[in-house]
């Protein structure tokens, strides 16, 4: 298990940006902070530090990462406010929280450390472990119900949409037959059969062919997307005038539902043409970044975890009686 002595082995993704990007929402008397997926607490640390009138809301779903975060956060524990709850009960926790708007929201989507590091918890095919992948160990849903239960088409769908699976059919077709045989019950036996249904060729290149498979897998236990798809809406929605989020994704899925998410609160959706803009359909936020931002190659080399980040910001800049 983690400990606090083992956070120098976590290094929170792109942290100087994300520091950038939210300081200037943060220069209020007794401004207040979302991390919407807190993990092992490195950038709240990091904010905290920074704002010393700052207050921070942590959410996450997994209870060793609430845990850990309360260990970590502890000198600034009068202020923090740390809630086991998944990111789309955002709303639900700001009101338990008595705050009907906050100044900033920090989205650090993915996989944790430990989740990938602790081989019992299933989330990596490097290891022979239960096919589990759950985020909130108390939840029922787990890979291995997925992999043992849902049908082909199901399957298919799920490897196709979430892990961008070529091959899914196969793959699905591969995984019915083998579990005809036994359950299949580890991640090392589901990564075999994976192997078998990729063709050859395909294999030789690209690297682990289970990759996407597990991406998937993962995606559909935790309902990942249908969470970040009410989470982020729900952030925004909450954010004060000058208010702003920053959204960290590693995979092209979530970062295409941000692109779109955001693309929609930054446009005017007035008719065309109009001489004079419609207040009421001029747009309430504005991009921060050009794009999806890149980790450096500096960082890069110090972490190679944040290889696939792409990093998304927005600012409010309209308030008014719709909002």
């Amino acid at each position: 298990m983690y400990d606090n002595a083992g956070t120098g082995g976590h290094v929170p993704v792109m942290l100087d940006r994300v520091l950038e990007l939210l300081a200037p929402a943060l220069t209020g008397q007794e401004p207040v902070v979302v991390d919407a997926n807190l993990g092992l607490g490195g950038h709240s640390e990091a904010l905290l530090a920074a704002h010393p009138s700052l207050h921070l809301i942590g959410i996450d779903r997994d209870p060793f990462a609430i845990e850990f975060s309360t260990r970590r956060l502890a000198p600034y524990a009068d202020r923090t406010t740390l809630a086991h709850a998944s990111s789309d009960e955002l709303a639900d926790v700001l009101a338990r929280a008595g705050r009907a708007t906050v100044d900033a929201v920090l989205f650090d989507l993915g996989v944790s450390s430990p989740q990938l590091d602790e081989a019992e918890r299933g989330f990596a095919y490097s290891y022979d472990a239960p096919l589990d992948m759950r985020m909130d160990t108390d939840q029922e849903l787990t890979a291995e119900k997925v992999v043992n239960t849902y049908s082909a088409g199901e399957l298919t769908r799920i490897l196709r949409d979430y892990g961008e699976e070529r091959f899914a059919p196969r793959v699905a077709r591969l995984i019915i037959q083998e579990r005809a045989k036994g359950p299949i019950t580890s991640t090392k036996r589901l990564a075999e059969i994976v192997r078998q249904a990729i063709p050859a060729a395909t294999r030789r290149t690209g690297g682990n062919p289970a990759k996407r498979t597990f991406q998937a897998l993962r995606i559909e236990v935790n309902a990942e997307l249908a969470a970040l798809e009410a989470a982020l809406p729900a952030a925004l929605d909450a954010l004060v005038l000058g208010g702003r989020v920053v959204v960290l994704s590693y995979h092209s899925l979530e970062d295409r539902l941000t692109k779109q998410v955001l693309a929609a609160r930054t446009k005017d959706t007035g008719p065309p043409g109009l001489p004079v803009p419609l207040p009421a359909h001029q747009p309430r936020f504005r991009l921060l970044t050009r794009g999806a931002e890149l980790p450096s190659e500096e960082e890069l080399a110090r972490n190679p975890r944040a290889t696939s980040a792409r990093l998304r910001a927005a600012e409010r800049i309209r308030v008014d009686h719709q909002d």
